[in-house]
């Protein structure tokens, strides 16, 4: 996973050139690791840290690049679910009261192929991802 700077101040100021690249190449740089360490590389997935020393508008440029991620050849995982920007963009001051723009989330990162998505309701993210997925298909079957 994706994480700029400490825990206590990773939210500060954080700063990217771009962040879709430098997240990029971070992750590729942890996965060779990982590989070089003995993990084999069908045990790994891929996080780009949503939240974790990011800005809103870093996180925004990160879902909005999600598919470039798989160039790195693992799953993408994403964990968006109740994050912060999600009441940045739409409102939403304590965590439960995001879950709609979760489902969101969820639904943006599952079109771009995120394999994983890291969710609070599970059920609520299910049945919005089934009724998408058959929305695209066009079929209930």
């Amino acid at each position: 996973m994706h994480a700029k700077g400490e825990p206590k101040t990773m939210h500060l100021d954080p700063r990217y050139d771009d962040v879709v690249l430098e997240v990029y190449d971070y992750l590729e740089g942890r996965i060779a690791a990982a590989e070089a360490a003995g993990i084999e590389r069908a045990r790994i997935a891929a996080d780009p840290g949503i939240g974790f020393g990011k800005t809103m508008d870093h996180t925004l440029a990160l879902l909005a690049n999600l598919s470039l991620l798989h160039g790195l050849g693992v799953p993408l995982l994403v964990g968006a679910s109740r994050k912060r920007f999600i009441g940045g963009v739409a409102g939403g001051e304590t965590p439960q009261s995001r879950e709609p723009g979760s489902f969101a989330v969820a639904l943006a990162a599952a079109a771009q192929g995120a394999q994983i998505l890291r969710v609070h309701d599970v059920a609520g993210t299910r049945q919005a991802l089934s009724v998408w997925r058959a929305s695209v298909a066009g079929t209930g079957a």
